[in-house]
Parts: structure tokens; sequence; C-alpha cells
């Protein structure tokens, strides 16, 4: 099931199954869906963070995805607020040293954005590599996280 709020100029399909959010995607269109506790409760934290007012996210998420993938999403997590880090920090993390790329798949398979911090990842070079929903919008998100940092 879904619902797409709007944040700020965003749309935000929020993806969920009965107890827990499964995907938080931006989208360029509407669509009708259903609104359900769990999803307006991530969309109140999302919203929450997009105003510089949360840093950390409570609602339950589940994550699916191959070992490896969410090994590298629990990684994420752990990723302070207004922090960045390398594929490689990531993959040193996991004990992975030589899968900076497939931390970068894994990165990219993300499917519950901003709750897991993948625009948190970028280069070794310090600069911003990609991001499923573009460069832009990562620097933005980046950007909205250092100007709240305290």
């Amino acid at each position: 099931m879904f619902y797409i709020y709007k944040i700020d100029d965003y749309l935000i399909k929020i993806t969920y199954d009965d107890n827990f959010i499964i995907g938080v995607s931006f989208v360029e269109y509407y669509e009708e869906g259903v609104r359900t506790v769990v999803s307006d409760e991530a969309h109140r934290q999302l919203k929450q963070y997009f105003a510089g007012k949360r840093q950390k996210f409570s609602v339950p998420i589940k994550m699916s995805g191959t070992d490896f993938q969410v090994q590298v999403w629990q990684a994420l997590l752990e990723i302070p607020y207004g922090y960045t880090v390398s594929y490689q920090d990531v993959a040193v993390k996991i004990n992975r040293i030589n899968a900076c790329r497939a931390v970068g798949n894994a990165n990219n398979k993300n499917k519950i954005a901003i709750i897991i911090p993948c625009h948190r990842v970028i280069g070794k070079n310090s600069k911003i590599r990609g991001y499923a929903f573009g460069k832009k919008l990562q620097q933005k998100l980046l950007q909205l996280e250092n100007d709240k940092l305290i």
C-alpha cells in the first residue's frame, strides 16, 4: 500500500505494509493511495525533518534486500545527521574493505530514502557521485542538514 504526501516542493511516496514503512521515494505525479496510521506517522516525521526539527526517525521500517544490502543499509543508519561518509568508509565499517563499488550499488537500491540516509554517502574525494533522485536533491538534503546542525 502507499500514499503520496506533499512536503515543501516534493511529492513523497510512502509505501508500507500493516506495521512497517517499506519505501520512501520522490515522485513526479500524484496517484491515489490509502492513508494509514503508519504512513501518517512517517509523513509527520518527514515534515519535521524537512523543517529542520528532526534528526532521527523512529517509524518502524522493514528492509528488503540481500544480506549484503541490509548490512550496508544498517551501516547507513549509523551515519550522524549532518555528516557524510564515503563508499569506502561504509565498506570498512562492514568489514568488506574492497567492496566500495558493491556498497554504491547497495546504496542505490535503498528503498527507504531519507530515513535510511543514503544521501549522506559521497565519493572518497568528498564529491557527490550520484543519488537515485539526482545530485541536485542530494545536495539540497545535505545542505538542509548542515544548516540545521547546532
